[in-house]
């Protein structure tokens, strides 16, 4: 009997222009859009193999299951599944990391030469040009990234890409170091908190959610960033402390934001970022890894790990 494969929650990862060919030959594929807990626990009867972007798979989700030997995220964070009760009960657990690299980095330079720019005010208003006598209009300011200090917190994969890119347009880079860790790096100057976040002109978040990074930008933090510096997170929701941004920028404390992820998703209506009303905070919805490109590698990674683990291999491996 060929394992099921059930993808509980596609239509987070595809819009029907990916390419599954390769996936539906590795057993019998049966997607569904969307599923909360009690649905997940109806379709995962005879499932072997669990595909999940963000649908949650708890103990209850693993009772339902009986057959199930692999807990595939298709996605990077494992925060969804329940690891501790997978290990328990050894269920295999992988993701895919480094998929979205050049997206994301993308993404941020979108956001950040919005916000540096004022493009979207401008196009957004193309009935007021025949207004102004003389065509060119200087309502909205406009910098120039060249010259700037882009200040990357966390360097991995995507933070060294972003890098890559701020160099390009004349930036320097700097990166955080934590207190206490080496400030020895080839590749880039890395600057201990205070030091960083008075010298960084934007501020591009890429480290992981931990107990440590939780909040890391909070009421303190900004107090210590320039007045006209940009924060720009496509990390987690739960780096920022959300009340004390809308405070900073209502208040000048920072010039402006970028936010793709918030916590927590989707928010609720009343979430601080969507009621601040506000013209410098920019915000967009988990959009900065979703390129076609980016999933479609996603999807083949994720047949590339089914492979190993049927070979016996750990590939991706997070227990």
């Amino acid at each position: 009997m060929p394992d099921q494969i059930v993808f509980l929650d596609r239509d987070t990862t595809d819009r029907c222009d990916l390419d599954f060919t390769a996936l539906s030959r590795l057993g019998s594929l049966v997607s569904y859009g969307l599923s909360n807990e009690a649905e997940s626990c109806e379709r995962l009867s005879t499932a072997n193999i669990i595909l999940t972007n963000k649908a949650l798979v708890t103990a209850k989700v693993m009772d339902a299951a009986p057959s199930l030997k692999l807990i595939q995220v298709v996605a990077t964070g494992v925060n969804n599944i329940d690891l501790v009760t997978a290990r328990e009960r050894s269920l295999a657990v992988c993701n895919v990391a480094g998929y979205s690299t050049e997206t994301v980095a993308q993404h941020v330079f979108a956001c950040l030469l919005n916000l540096e720019t004022n493009v979207h005010r401008f196009a957004a208003e193309p009935r007021r040009w025949a207004e102004s006598p003389h065509f060119t209009r200087l309502d909205y300011p406009v910098g120039e990234l060249a010259g700037q200090t882009m200040g990357i917190i966390g360097w991995g994969s995507i933070g060294k890409a972003v890098a890559r890119l701020a160099r390009a347009f004349g930036m320097e880079v700097v990166a955080y170091a934590r207190e206490g860790a080496s400030s020895a790096d080839s590749e880039v100057r890395r600057l201990g908190p205070v030091e960083f976040f008075a010298a960084a002109d934007v501020v591009s978040l890429h480290c992981p959610l931990t107990p440590e990074t939780h909040h890391l930008i909070a009421r303190g933090t900004l107090a210590q960033m320039k007045p006209s510096a940009i924060l720009i997170n496509t990390g987690r929701g739960d780096l920022v402390d959300a009340p004390a941004l809308v405070t900073a920028l209502r208040e000048g404390t920072i010039r402006a934001a970028a936010i793709d992820v918030l916590t927590p998703e989707p928010p609720a209506a009343d979430h601080p970022f969507l009621t601040a009303d506000l013209e410098n905070l920019f915000i967009t919805p988990h959009t900065a890894w979703s390129s076609r490109p980016a999933r479609q590698r996603l999807l083949d990674e994720i047949v590339k790990n089914i492979e190993a683990f049927r070979a016996g291999e750990r590939r991706n491996r997070v227990d």
